[in-house]
């Protein structure tokens, strides 16, 4: 029988890691998909979004990232992002 490890309490670093993936990711696929962004808030709400899409998309296709660790999880966030500015502008 295996047991899992103990569940570490959530520190305000997960939220910090949280909004400057989103940052990263928001600011990267505005400049890819053309634009000046949404501005600070929206290029952040830009990436967490895109980073549920993204994390959706690759694990329907079972796709791999390139990177490991906090630079997969851009990479995921930012192929998200992409996608929904992509949706966005075909819609506005």
């Amino acid at each position: 029988m295996t047991t899992s490890p103990p569940r570490q309490p959530r520190t305000g670093r997960d939220w910090l890691t949280w909004l400057i993936v989103g940052l990263v990711a928001g600011v990267l696929a505005s400049f890819v998909v053309g634009g000046i962004g949404y501005g600070l808030l929206g290029d952040i709400i830009v990436g967490i979004v895109g980073a549920f899409i993204g994390g959706w998309l690759f694990g329907r296709m079972r796709w791999r990232t390139p990177f490991a660790g906090l630079g997969g999880t851009i990479f995921i966030a930012f192929i998200g992002a992409v996608i929904l500015l992509l949706i966005l502008r075909l819609l506005g």
